[in-house]
């Protein structure tokens, strides 16, 4: 009989851009949250932060609260003083938390918008965000030493990590011009950590809601909990049979955004990083730079021109925008997927915060979501934007990657080809109206294929061709 392999070679734990993540039962066991929060608690000793503390927080997931208890035992039993959320919290609300409590970081179980098959840690870092890849490096070799658990526990406390968190929120959006303007909102936390708190704020103003999917369920009956189509069928649906003016999701862990206008057409992360940014620069004034990774709109870029505002295009991962946003003075920094950070508060990805700022914008402006994606298109002419995720073997997308970067044809899909970038996947250029983004997954055999034109036809086309081309390369490797 062969040696059998120990839970640790089993179930290995391997980090991604914001902590780790895994599937209920497999990876994410008991034993490897153990691991985890250990290795985060030897982290912070060794950094000699200690004595500032580690905050705990946990999602509505399966398994959330209890993982939550033993990762806050664990780091009390490594020498460590913890505060353990006395409820599901938000990640914004936990990053909120480490800035005002000076904490040396925090660990947030959670899976944010995977399916309810998944948990997961993420960290967060002194400056109330995703810890840089430096950082979770050291953590990661933490995993392979012996732990450096104390005879000597540390305190152990629960607090209310929400309440705080809210207030600061109150303070921040003119709630008052929100319940002035008479707009009716639809709420949909997708049975995440977000549940209760916008209808919290919205309560407390007189702003008329209704809320979905706001009931304790950690097996998201129906959808996955990312705000995007098709999970957000539901919203969009109780947006136009009720009236409402407009409707906001927010992913498990509350960190993304997403929105329908009122008449329940999507409004993707792209018009809303756009919309955000006008409203930030024209009607509040703020100033700053702009950020935004390789995959995001060019209405983008003509905003901050517009303002007059510097624009910095980062690789694919919010870990990029919060680095920058620590280094220097940024207005607005977001991504494709959803996660958008505001200056003047943590640096990190907030749905919440998002949704509101939404709502104050609709107010000041008295103008749908829907007519103020029509008045940015009026002017910069129309984005539409597309993408897909396509099973392929890695010989074949470093073959196609290869044929892209090095520029061995002119036109694709009847479209002259302007340039091509490489600063993550290599990224077709074709005048100043349309892109093509082809970009590998780095631990899956995916090709994401990214897209964006005038029209829904011209983003279809080009998606459609770099998908056959795809497949050719595929074949060609069957057939060598």
């Amino acid at each position: 009989m062969g040696k059998i392999k120990s839970t640790k070679d089993r179930y290995p734990i391997e980090f991604g851009t914001d902590g780790w993540r895994a599937r209920i039962g497999e990876g994410f066991i008991f034993e490897n949250v153990e691991r985890v929060a250990a290795a985060v608690a030897d982290y912070v000793r060794e950094e000699g932060d200690h004595k500032r503390g580690l905050l705990v927080g946990y999602d509505t997931r399966f398994l959330s609260p209890e993982a939550a208890e033993l990762a806050a035992d664990v780091v009390a039993a490594h020498g460590v003083p913890v505060t353990l959320a006395d409820r599901p919290t938000p990640t914004p609300a936990i990053s909120y938390a480490v800035l005002t409590r000076q904490a040396a970081g925090a660990l947030m179980v959670t899976a944010s918008h995977n399916p309810y098959r998944w948990n997961g840690i993420k960290f967060k870092a002194p400056y109330g965000g995703s810890a840089l890849p430096s950082i979770m490096k050291r953590i990661e070799l933490h995993l392979e030493r012996p732990s450096s658990r104390r005879a000597l526990r540390e305190s152990r406390e629960s607090a209310d990590l929400v309440t705080p968190y809210l207030e600061h929120l109150r303070s921040s959006i003119d709630l008052k011009a929100i319940h002035a303007s008479g707009r009716r909102f639809v709420i949909d936390p997708m049975f995440g950590a977000g549940r209760g708190l916008i209808a919290r704020l919205f309560a407390g103003a007189g702003i008329p809601h209704l809320e979905i999917h706001g009931e304790h369920n950690p097996l998201f009956p129906g959808i996955n909990p990312e705000p995007i189509e098709p999970h957000v069928a539901d919203l969009e649906q109780a947006v136009t049979q009720g009236g409402y003016d407009a409707g906001f999701a927010t992913d498990g862990d509350a960190d993304r955004v997403g929105a329908v206008d009122r008449d329940g057409s999507f409004i993707d992360s792209h018009k809303i990083f756009s919309i955000l940014l006008l409203h930030l620069a024209e009607d509040l004034k703020l100033t700053g730079g702009v950020v935004k990774t390789f995959s995001t709109t060019r209405m983008i870029d003509h905003l901050a021109a517009k303002f007059g505002l510097p624009l910095t295009v980062t690789p694919i991962g919010f870990k990029y925008i919060c680095e920058l946003m620590l280094e220097g003075d940024v207005l607005i920094g977001g991504e494709e997927s959803g996660g958008i950070a505001i200056k003047g508060h943590p640096p990190e990805r907030d749905g919440i915060l998002n949704s509101l700022l939404l709502a104050e914008v609709m107010a000041r402006r008295n103008r749908t979501l829907g007519e103020l994606v029509r008045e940015l298109e009026e002017e910069f002419g129309p984005h539409v934007y597309n993408r897909i995720d396509l099973e392929i073997g890695r010989p074949a997308i470093l073959r196609l990657l290869s044929r892209l970067r090095h520029h061995r044809f002119n036109q694709f899909a009847g479209r002259r080809i302007s340039s091509v970038e490489s600063l993550d996947g290599c990224k077709l250029l074709f005048g100043s109206s349309a892109w093509l983004l082809v970009r590998p997954s780095g631990t899956e055999n995916l090709l994401r294929l990214y897209a964006e034109a005038p029209t829904r036809e011209e983003v279809d086309q080009l998606l459609g061709a770099m998908v056959t081309l795809a497949r050719e390369e595929e074949s060609r490797e069957s057939h060598e």
